[in-house]
């Protein structure tokens, strides 16, 4: 893509590096940096319009979300409908997302190769997100969800971490199974499992 400017910065461009990723180099001057890189949303195809939309959505599930709308489409940049997002940010748990609109042809859409993970230490936390995000039951399996807009989530129990760092394969393997036919995680069933193959080890 040729370089091109924002209202915000005088120069952007965006680039694809050698895994198919994409990047997009902002030019902010003096200005200050806040975070050095910024998940960025496209909303194109089916979901093009729909970025502010989103970005209200998401800001209203996590606590103290805030968002800001920086640039909107004007006349004269078609196909892009006039008011549109053209650059928005969004700040989820002092994480910093961008935010756009995209009405040009693109090969591409959400997909699970990018999800963002929400760690929860309470079951009423796992049970909150997956209740407001998931909107696709056919894409629910191992504590992976797709919201409305195709964006893929995974809400995961902090406690599964600790379970992993178990240097007994056998135990792992049991857990992992146990996981593997969940769909929303139930850290009650975990810690059951947990706690079961700690006695099935004690027997053998």
């Amino acid at each position: 893509m040729e370089l091109d400017e924002y209202p915000f910065s005088e120069r952007y461009g965006w680039l694809q590096d050698k895994y198919g990723l994409s990047w997009q180099i902002i030019f902010v001057g003096e200005s200050e940096i806040k975070q050095k890189i910024t998940p960025m949303l496209m909303f194109v195809g089916d979901v093009c319009g729909k970025a502010e939309e989103a970005v209200n959505f998401y800001t209203s599930i996590f606590p103290n979300g805030r968002a800001d709308i920086l640039a909107r489409y004007g006349k004269g940049e078609e196909p892009d409908q006039e008011g549109t997002v053209k650059y928005a940010t969004l700040t989820l748990e002092d994480q910093e997302f961008g935010a756009m609109d995209s009405a040009h042809a693109h090969r591409f859409t959400f997909n699970e190769a990018i999800s963002f993970r929400v760690c929860c230490n309470t079951q009423k936390e796992i049970d909150y997100y997956w209740e407001r995000l998931s909107a696709v039951p056919e894409s629910e399996q191992c504590g992976w969800l797709k919201d409305k807009y195709g964006v893929s989530w995974q809400i995961v129990p902090t406690v599964i971490d600790e379970m992993v760092k178990n240097k007994d394969e056998k135990k792992i393997a049991r857990i992992t199974e146990a996981f593997l036919k969940m769909k929303k995680f139930d850290i009650a069933e975990l810690k059951r499992a947990y706690k079961e193959t700690g006695q099935r080890d004690s027997k053998s």
